[in-house]
């Protein structure tokens, strides 16, 4: 019975759920005073991600009249659905380690396009010129950064195979495992390439500046968001924050997943997962202007495709 209920708690509680949607939600109030305050300014309260969602839950959801309404509502559910299930698939090493019945490796990386495909539908159920606009500029980033981050876990999970003697792993458990026992890969000469390459990746599926393009306020007002409002863009809300946990998550079990056990590794992971989102969003977004879509394309294709194509090459060779 107890074996049943590990999945849902998983899922709804802990490691995702509740746990990390809060987690998330304190990233962001986080990442947003620690930059007002880099700028001279005082900022907002810590909690005013959870405020502001709060708001919103309280507010009605307006839905635009050429809106596709079961599409324009659904998007966002389905969103914030998909990011819980991913949050039960990153294991917490020393902690907790996903039942692999929920899943393996290829199993989050499908889940982890779900957000930027939801935004595209999303910007085309609304019928706004705005929204249209955000769909193509989601598209062509999402086509740029995924292609690198499918050859880093390739890279990841070919090293961690041919260390164990087979071609390949996909499993979370035994990537987690085999750096235990070796050493984290984050100082394994052979995966830096693929380690920088994620390191563009992830702000880029986080939606930071420089490549916040789909949703530049100055230039689309928000894109697939312009239309939202009310619970649905609360949902919205969920979604990216419980993303920016399951993305923080995943880099730290590809590249550094040493920490003790019990609650001292929990502590360790949250360090990790907090400086992971301060020095490279909070510090990279204040530093860095917005990319056009044609040069963020450009970029992907050029520099983090190249570095996980020469990990991958670098793991086969070794």
């Amino acid at each position: 019975m107890l074996e049943m209920l590990t999945t849902p708690i998983a899922a709804l509680l802990f490691p995702g759920g509740l746990f990390a949607l809060a987690f998330g939600l304190a990233l962001k109030g986080l990442d947003r005073r620690l930059a007002a305050r880099l700028q001279g300014r005082v900022g907002p309260p810590l909690a005013q991600p959870l405020f502001d969602l709060v708001k919103l839950a309280r507010k009605r959801t307006m839905v635009p009249d050429i809106a596709a309404e079961p599409v324009f509502l659904g998007a966002p559910l389905i969103g914030a659905v998909s990011m819980l299930l991913c949050a039960a698939l990153v294991p917490i090493p020393g902690v907790y380690t996903p039942d692999t019945m929920l899943g393996d490796l290829l199993v989050l990386l499908y889940l982890l396009t779900l957000p930027a495909v939801v935004l595209m539908i999303a910007g085309s159920a609304s019928g706004s010129p705005f929204g249209a606009i955000g769909f193509s500029r989601e598209m062509a980033l999402m086509l740029a950064y995924e292609g690198p981050l499918v050859l880093v876990v390739v890279a990841v999970a070919m090293r961690t195979g041919l260390g164990q003697g087979d071609l390949i792993s996909f499993s979370l458990s035994e990537i987690i495992a085999y750096q235990q026992t070796h050493g984290a890969f984050l100082f394994d000469p052979v995966m830096w390439p693929a380690l920088l390459a994620f390191l563009a990746f992830y702000p880029a599926n986080l939606g930071i500046v420089p490549f916040d393009i789909p949703e530049a306020e100055t230039e689309v007002l928000e894109g697939p968001l312009l239309e939202y409002s009310g619970p649905a863009l609360g949902l919205f809300k969920v979604m990216s924050a419980l993303k920016a946990v399951v993305v923080l998550g995943l880099g730290v079990a590809l590249f550094y997943p040493l920490a003790p056990d019990g609650a001292l590794g929990l502590l360790v992971h949250l360090a990790k997962l907090t400086g992971m989102m301060l020095i490279g969003i909070t510090v990279v977004r204040l530093s860095c202007g917005r990319m056009r879509i044609d040069q963020a394309f450009s970029f992907f294709l050029k520099w983090p495709l190249a570095l996980s194509l020469l990990s991958l090459a670098i793991v086969a060779l070794a």
